[in-house]
């Protein structure tokens, strides 16, 4: 028994018109019902071998491509938990983008992980909310094969934990947020007018840093102080604030 070859399996005349009539307005209905985001690539820095992970991934690029959030009643995941750690929000949610659009806007600029598909460990701005969602799972067969084809991809996210990354991809709106919650310090090195690092002379490689670094400032939670005048065998200063001894 064989299936029906004008809907189903075969080479009829008329399939390649209507995937491409499907996909049009799949992405017709995706800058209707969806939203204005932008997508950030990952680029790695130094990448274990053996862990395969990087810390010190970099993201310089952001591509605005609309997007859908699958659940229209909102964020998934476990919301917001009280702890003893303090208040973790745990909110997740699943984006539904078009491959031709990602292929279109994304994948050409040649600045991704993987260039058929988005990669787990990229970011998606959802400037609704102002919030950075990680990408954690891409499901790219559902729906599946409808005329015979595949046309978005689904990109399970978490919301991000932001750990002071390397994020200056040259738009206004997200270099802002990720400037006034980065504890890096080498956000605050002083440069020379040639636009070169200031290192002291008697201590190699040790740059010159702002006065205005100060991590009480930047974060009103933090309590580098307390740790500092409680232990002081440690030194949990603003250049050091694991208290590691240096």
């Amino acid at each position: 028994m064989a299936v029906n070859s004008y809907f189903q399996q075969g080479l009829t005349p008329g399939r390649g018109s209507e995937q491409l009539l499907i996909e049009d307005l799949t992405i017709e209905c995706l800058k209707i019902y969806g939203f204005d985001c932008f997508y950030l690539p990952r680029k790695t820095v130094n990448l274990d071998q053996i862990l395969n992970e990087d810390p010190l991934n970099k993201y310089e690029h952001a591509y605005p491509l609309e997007m859908y959030l699958k659940n229209i009643m909102g964020f998934e995941g476990e919301g917001d938990l009280l702890s003893k750690f303090g208040v973790e929000i745990r909110d997740s949610a699943t984006f539904i983008v078009s491959r031709r659009r990602w292929d279109q806007v994304v994948a050409r600029e040649g600045q991704v992980q993987l260039a058929t598909r988005p990669a787990e460990g990229d970011i998606i701005y959802f400037p609704l909310t102002k919030a950075f969602f990680e990408i954690r799972r891409v499901e790219g067969t559902e729906p599946f094969f409808q005329a015979g084809k595949l046309y978005v991809f689904e990109l399970n996210c978490e919301l991000m934990q932001y750990s002071s990354e390397d994020i200056e991809t040259g738009v206004g709106e997200i270099d802002v947020i990720v400037a006034s919650q980065s504890l890096d310090i080498q956000d605050y090195q002083i440069l020379m007018e040639n636009n070169d690092k200031f290192i002291y002379e008697y201590e190699a490689n040790s740059y010159a840093i702002l006065e205005s670094f100060n991590t009480e400032t930047i974060d009103p939670l933090a309590q580098n102080d307390d740790f500092e005048l409680e232990i002081d065998i440690l030194d949990f200063t603003d250049r050091n604030p694991f208290g590691e001894v240096n």
